[in-house]
């Protein structure tokens, strides 16, 4: 038996307000596609929708087939969106959660911060923080496995729903790298750079991992490893070493040294994690007046990444982008989809490619107002 309030509805009204509340501003312009999306209509129900609410005068198409809404939206309920960042110290979480706290005042969605400073204490004391808050999301931004699943119980034992950057945590939505192939591009660009300087042979092949963070982010090490081999670089298992750190530069560059003591090798490729990882190594290289002895390749194209890759015969050859200056409108899209109940991928991966000295002006022409004293204020604040 249909309740009596449900049979006075009209299924088709319900869905034309639908999709007019898919319009977030009424200067906003939207494809058919994006209406799907937004809605998680049928496309052909959409497609009808659309065409009676322009023809009705509430909707406006242009030439290029962009629809306008031609209401003002009603005001929409402010979220609370948590925030826990990772650290203070990352230009990667720098960039963002500058990209957050744009997007989110953008959306007007209120965001409530806490960090927590690479410590899984400090993680497990920030999400009980944001379940006080009663936040009605939490997005997730920190590197240890250990704590991951006692997040996600907390905050699903609050029905909170749960976003968790680059580090998977159980029944989160994830939202960040796809690792083992963004270690892909790297691995195969190193191996050009292996063939064309070293006649495609490296005598070792240190890869710099952060345990700590798990077997997920990991595997961009094992698909760097593969991408080798893809582009016709075969290194022994002897010639592979794991270094361990936290994923930072101190730590990183205190394992790089008391390896470069005891390491001989004349011609040592260097996968890393991230890109504090990366300049860390080649710090150490420095340090020891062995710089022309590597080769780097890095994870991220952060701000400090792409500064080492404009400075004149570095040794990084190249860092694979993550963009994470765009996360921020990625994940309050994804957010609000979350919220609204509409259908959402249980994985959203960003886009990857390889920058290098070569195209980094491309992809970064406003890196260009970036002064040299802001640069080395960078490197300062960030660990170099």
């Amino acid at each position: 038996m249909i309740p009596h309030k449900k049979r006075n509805l009209v299924d088709g009204i319900l869905r034309a307000c639908e999709l007019l509340h898919s319009f977030r501003t009424d200067t906003e312009t939207l494809r058919l596609t994006e209406l799907v999306r937004r809605t998680g209509l049928k496309k052909t129900t959409v497609f009808r929708a659309t065409q009676s609410l322009v023809e009705g005068g509430m909707l406006e198409r242009s030439a290029d087939g962009q629809f306008r809404c031609l209401l003002r939206p009603s005001p929409r309920r402010r979220y609370r969106l948590g925030y826990a960042t990772q650290a203070s110290d990352s230009g990667f979480a720098h960039d963002v959660t500058e990209g957050l706290r744009r997007a989110a005042e953008e959306a007007s969605v209120e965001l409530v911060e806490v960090g927590n400073n690479y410590s899984p204490k400090i993680a497990l004391r920030s999400a009980e923080t944001l379940i006080r808050a009663r936040v009605s999301l939490a997005v997730e931004f920190q590197t240890f496995e250990s704590v991951a699943p006692i997040i996600s119980a907390k905050l699903a034992e609050a029905c909170i729903p749960l976003i968790a950057i680059d580090i998977p945590h159980p029944g989160a939505t994830y939202y960040g790298a796809d690792n083992y192939n963004a270690g892909r591009i790297g691995g195969r660009a190193a191996a050009r750079w292996v063939q064309k300087y070293w006649r495609g042979r490296a005598d070792e092949v240190v890869l710099l991992t952060v345990t700590a963070a798990g077997t997920l982010p990991n595997s961009r090490l094992g698909g760097f490893c593969e991408g080798l081999q893809e582009a016709g670089v075969y290194p022994s298992d002897q010639q592979f070493v794991c270094l361990d750190s936290n994923g930072a530069f101190g730590a990183t560059l205190d394992v790089v040294r008391k390896h470069l003591r005891s390491s001989r090798s004349e011609r040592i490729l260097v996968a890393g994690f991230n890109d504090p990882c990366s300049l860390a190594a080649l710090h150490a290289f420095e340090e020891t007046g062995r710089l022309d002895h590597c080769a780097v390749m890095s994870q991220g194209a952060s701000t400090l990444g792409r500064v080492e890759l404009r400075r004149p015969d570095t040794r990084l050859i190249g860092s694979v982008a993550f963009f994470p200056e765009k996360y921020g409108d990625g994940i309050i899209r994804l957010a609000l989809d979350i919220l609204a109940k509409r259908p959402r991928p249980s994985a959203v991966f960003v886009k990857h490619i390889l920058i290098t000295a070569a195209n980094v002006d491309h992809y970064y022409p406003n890196d260009s107002i970036i002064s040299a004293g802001d640069s080395e204020a960078m490197l300062i604040r960030y660990g170099h």
